[in-house]
């Protein structure tokens, strides 16, 4: 008896972009604004190199106007604008799936239709991760190099739990920005500390049809990647971002050159009912906005998520009130 299957019933350009696709408008992250597609991102993933600049203008400066005369011998000098560069990298990305072609003849289900949901599912959390990791090495470089002017830190205080007053005081490290804070990312213990508390309320978006929660007006993404540490009998600290719209801009795109989805059939396997292995290949950049990615030494052609983490890979090339984030650390 035949079975169909996956290279079949798979075209791999459609697959890939209805992969793609999803995976930039499904997500959470998305529509909460915080993380926003790049198109020069986007166009660069299929270009050459592992890495790219993006320059940019400065702002003006803030020295006191002239004071005009009347003398025709005093004349005024001009002040420059200057340049900077935000240095992205790439990361070029596989992962595979594999099935036994018995075991989907014995399933009597739609295989391609789970394997899409389920691989468009696979990105996004690899997506959030990346996400995570970055902020994570984002603010070990603050602190590192910056006087973590972007972090309140209150877990030495005596009120140091999640509160609204510490989340306006961590937006307030943006000083006369703080308004432009949108979004806020935090572990789901907080989040079920802010359920009790009912400072949750759900709100429809104009597009999509999940609900997403808020926190006092800011959209919020829960997630348990968000930094945890353990300070022994004393319980945990946490980690949570704040965000301005466009925070963080990323690219998704199939590779330039190999399959961005390819079946791969092993006709031999499983004393020759076959087996077939699916491989699924992104190119991806996720990159917070004012900050430039610092090579240094890395294990393989790409930064892991671990590599991402670390504060010698990261570097903010604008003053702070440019940078649309911010963090709390608290109990």
């Amino acid at each position: 008896m035949a079975t169909t299957q996956l290279s079949d019933i798979i075209k791999p350009d459609v697959f890939t972009a209805y992969l793609v696709q999803n995976a930039m408008e499904k997500t959470a992250l998305v529509q909460s604004g915080v993380l926003v597609p790049n198109a020069v991102i986007n166009t660069q993933l299929t270009a050459g190199s592992d890495a790219f600049s993006v320059p940019f203008w400065r702002d003006l400066g803030n020295e006191e106007a002239n004071v005009v005369n009347d003398d025709p011998a005093s004349l005024a000098s001009p002040k420059k604008i200057q340049t900077g560069k935000q240095f992205i990298r790439k990361a070029f990305l596989h992962q595979s799936w594999s099935a036994m072609n018995l075991a989907s003849e014995l399933a009597g289900s739609d295989a391609l239709a789970r394997i899409q949901d389920r691989a468009v599912a696979y990105w996004n959390r690899q997506l959030q991760r990346r996400l995570v990791a970055t902020l994570t090495g984002v603010l070990a470089d603050n602190v590192a190099n910056d006087s973590d002017d972007m972090v309140l830190d209150i877990t030495g205080a005596t009120a140091s739990a999640f509160s609204p007053d510490a989340v306006i005081d961590a937006a307030g490290t943006l000083g006369d920005s703080m308004d432009t804070v949108t979004g806020i990312a935090m572990h789901s213990d907080l989040y079920r500390q802010a359920l009790k508390a009912d400072l949750i309320e759900f709100v429809q978006p104009s597009t999509g049809s999940m609900r997403m929660p808020t926190y006092r007006g800011l959209a919020v993404i829960v997630d348990d990647g968000m930094p945890k540490i353990s300070d022994g009998a004393a319980g945990f600290h946490y980690t949570s971002v704040l965000f301005g719209a466009g925070a963080v801009g990323y690219g998704l795109t199939a590779p330039r050159t190999a399959e961005g989805t390819e079946v791969e059939n092993i006709p031999g396997a499983g004393n020759g009912g076959g087996q077939q292995i699916l491989h699924s290949r992104v190119n991806l950049a996720v990159h917070p906005a004012g900050f430039a990615w610092v090579e240094g030494t890395l294990a393989g052609d790409s930064p892991t998520i671990a590599e991402l983490g670390a504060a010698a890979h990261w570097d903010r090339v604008v003053e702070r009130k440019a940078v649309p984030m911010a963090f709390l650390v608290t109990k």
